[in-house]
């Protein structure tokens, strides 16, 4: 492994500050931003859409109901769920870099093709293009789970988690805050499909290039974090490839309690997501009283403090586990419970506010939204401390049970929502989401665990709690510059 006739017995090796770990999770964390801007692009296009006098009125409108509406905004989700499950196997056995490349290659060839497709088949071909552009992206989250348990130290595991899907805040942030603007320039609405699309076949790009499925297989890490990554792990990685080929035990999985209330808590958090953030731009214009291109701005608000506030988690994180301040267990129950009750205080506010309180209403929208980056620290990351060989998997069942509720959410919300300028019709919306959220958050507390499942691993003890190694054999450091050469 060293040079210089040094013994393979190595006391102490220097990775790098930053390293392949962390240009991995980078491009993964600009991959999901570009996911996250198709996939929401259509809540404030749909705005312009339906009323051309609040965008450039050289573009089509189209006069649909608010039940339809829900239905467009909702499809995406119909194919979403679908692949869930194929997408954890999937990435499981052909890796997370193919499944990345297929995913995002197809989701963005279908952005760029939405508005001819809803100019020759009105809502019904938008939604089958939505529909399509779900299946495409269902395998996103698995396989960048599986890519997280082969890349993450587990010291670092919830803080590269966090900088990785705080990309789906980076990706709604520029999305709502440039749709208006661009919906109001001579590209009109279309340009919010165009962009998006455009960008995600460049992130394709760069994939192709720089992305890997493991240590193993990256062709430029160095010795020192290559080391430092599969002693953290326990294991060797190429070993726990091989492991692909073990059956995935489901009757355990699905007789977990840990399991059972990670899903619970999963589906509550998306619950309360989804309502917000496909609801925000319609509830800005018609209770708030907001024009498009404010409406686009104040949207992104609350998903900019998300994204600053998931950036300082992370530091955070990193003091609390590798200072041992705070057992995984705790940690993970802590930040859950900042991300899913604080905000159930505030739903509570916000349901009682007028268009003369507008500016609170935002404040109150940005305090919930802003705290769910939190969650990143939270259950998001449960699954790989669960059963780190079966994380992609862990993630696509709950994942498909989360976004079964991303679907009903705005059909209840289509429901309730007769009259979008009625307020009082929105409050039960809010007391919906609120519930919801502390409901879930409330299992997690009392039945959640960070602890490394039995069936993970049949050969470690029931209830092991996965710890960073601290390896150091009886031989003499080697330099910083021997230790970052690459293998």
């Amino acid at each position: 492994m060293v040079a210089n006739g040094r013994s393979a017995s190595i006391t102490k090796l220097i990775p790098p500050t930053i390293g392949r770990r962390h240009v991995q999770c980078f491009i993964m964390c600009f991959g999901f931003s570009a996911a996250f801007a198709m996939r929401v692009n259509l809540s404030v296009a749909v705005v312009a859409m339906m009323d051309r006098k609040s965008a450039n009125p050289n573009f089509p409108e189209y006069n649909w109901s608010e039940a339809i509406k829900a239905r467009i905004l909702s499809s995406f989700f119909w194919g979403y769920i679908c692949t869930q499950i194929p997408g954890g196997l999937l990435a499981r056995r052909f890796g997370g870099k193919i499944m990345l490349l297929a995913s995002m290659t197809i989701s963005s060839i279908m952005a760029l093709l939405t508005p001819l497709g809803v100019n020759v088949g009105d809502w019904k071909l938008l939604c089958f293009m939505r529909v399509l552009q779900g299946l495409s992206q269902g395998v996103c989250v698995p396989s960048i789970h599986t890519l997280l348990a082969k890349w993450a130290p587990v010291n670092e595991r919830a803080s590269l988690a966090t900088y990785t899907y705080t990309g789906s805040q980076i990706g709604i942030v520029a999305m709502l805050a440039s749709s208006g603007i661009l919906a109001s320039s001579s590209m009109g609405w279309p340009s919010i499909f165009y962009i998006p699309g455009g960008l995600g076949l460049l992130w394709v790009l760069i994939w192709i290039i720089w992305g890997a499925n493991s240590p193993s297989e990256c062709t430029k890490i160095s010795v020192a974090e290559r080391v430092l990554i599969e002693t953290s792990l326990g294991d060797s990685l190429s070993e726990n490839e091989r492991k692909s080929n073990i059956a995935i035990p489901w009757k355990k999985i699905f007789t977990s309690r840990a399991f059972l209330v990670l899903m619970a808590t999963h589906v509550a958090s998306s619950w309360c997501f989804w309502t917000l953030l496909t609801q925000i731009p319609t509830y800005m214009k018609t209770v708030l009283g907001k024009d498009i291109k404010s409406n686009a701005l104040l949207s992104a608000l609350p998903y900019t403090a998300m994204m600053i506030l998931g950036v300082a988690c992370g530091p955070i994180n990193d003091f609390i586990e590798k200072g041992n301040h705070l057992s995984p267990t705790v940690s993970r129950k802590l930040f859950n419970t900042i991300g899913q009750w604080v905000p159930v205080i505030t739903l509570v506010g916000l349901a009682y506010m007028t268009r003369e309180q507008a500016d609170m209403a935002v404040i109150l929208l940005t305090i919930t939204i802003g705290l769910g980056s939190t969650l990143h620290l939270g259950f998001q990351v449960n699954h790989i401390d669960l059963a780190p060989n079966f994380a992609g998997n862990l993630i696509s069942l709950t994942n498909c049970a989360a976004n079964v509720s991303s679907i009903i959410a705005p059909l209840v919300v289509g429901h309730v929502v007769t009259d979008t300028s009625n307020p009082t019709q929105w409050r039960i919306i809010f007391f919906i989401a609120g519930a919801v959220s502390f409901v879930g958050n409330l299992l997690f507390v009392l039945f959640g665990t960070a602890k490394r499942q039995p069936w993970n691993d049949e050969q470690l003890p029931e209830g092991h709690e996965l710890k960073p190694l601290n390896v150091q054999p009886d031989d003499v450091p080697i330099t910083k510059a021997e230790s970052q050469l690459t293998v």
